[in-house]
């Protein structure tokens, strides 16, 4: 209850936790979390191959497109056949649950860094005042590096069967007419990979200075100096 009035009370800017490792490494995980979904959830790539057939000397380019969330099954292309005509192609794979896992956490990631921003900036006495508030904050933290180590992984992963599903030599084998054009552009894609394990570090170490926060590290009960009625040290 006194919690809820202290934080009625009013806000009161104070930047000096951002001088502080709590503070920094936050503001540090709101930027890096913003570029690991933001590379991702945003992207749009194409890829190349062409299609000559015999007797003609003209070469038809095929750009099939593909993008988040990389339902590539969802992607139709036309396929142009040596008679003229166009047959409906489509790229295989749908690669959609681990890049949207990523962008999830990226997005609730940035969301708690904002939160906590505000309570570091704004409410700094009611948060180290209490036990309770770098406790949850703890837990809370410890919770998105696991989920950064997961995810990342996992879209590592994902974004390693995408590559092979939209490599233009992949996608030539089984025509004889065609031949493969430019890979696709996916410095960016690698970017959100890099991002996300960065964000793990960030997170997991950042539970280190939260956790001299709680109790646990602080000693509940200081010994007491001299103005409380204590003996004075030799």
């Amino acid at each position: 209850m006194d919690t809820v009035q202290t934080m009625a009370s009013g806000f009161t800017l104070d930047l000096g936790p951002l001088k502080e490792p709590l503070g920094f490494i936050r503001v540090l995980e709101w930027v890096f979390t913003i570029f690991a979904f933001a590379t991702t959830g945003g992207y749009s790539g194409t890829t190349h191959f062409t299609v000559k057939c015999a007797g003609s000397e003209q070469s038809l380019d095929v750009k099939p497109t593909f993008g988040y969330p990389f339902r590539l099954a969802a992607q139709p292309y036309g396929m142009p056949t040596c008679d003229g005509k166009f047959n409906e192609t489509y790229l295989q794979g749908n690669f959609s649950s681990s890049a949207e896992f990523f962008v999830c956490v990226g997005v609730f990631g940035f969301l708690y860094c904002t939160a906590t921003l505000i309570l570091y900036l704004g409410y700094q006495s009611v948060y180290r005042q209490t036990t309770r508030g770098p406790f949850i904050d703890l837990v809370i933290t410890a919770a998105f590096a696991f989920l950064w180590l997961v995810s990342s992984s996992a879209w590592g992963k994902g974004l390693t069967d995408v590559k092979w599903a939209t490599n233009p030599e992949h996608l030539v084998e089984n025509c004889a007419n065609c031949h493969p054009g430019e890979f696709p552009s996916m410095g960016r894609l690698n970017a959100s990979v890099i991002f996300g394990f960065l964000n793990l570090i960030l997170w997991a170490g950042n539970c280190w200075f939260i956790y001299k926060e709680t109790s646990f590290h602080k000693d509940p009960n200081p010994p007491p100096t001299v103005e409380e009625g204590g003996i004075p040290g030799p």
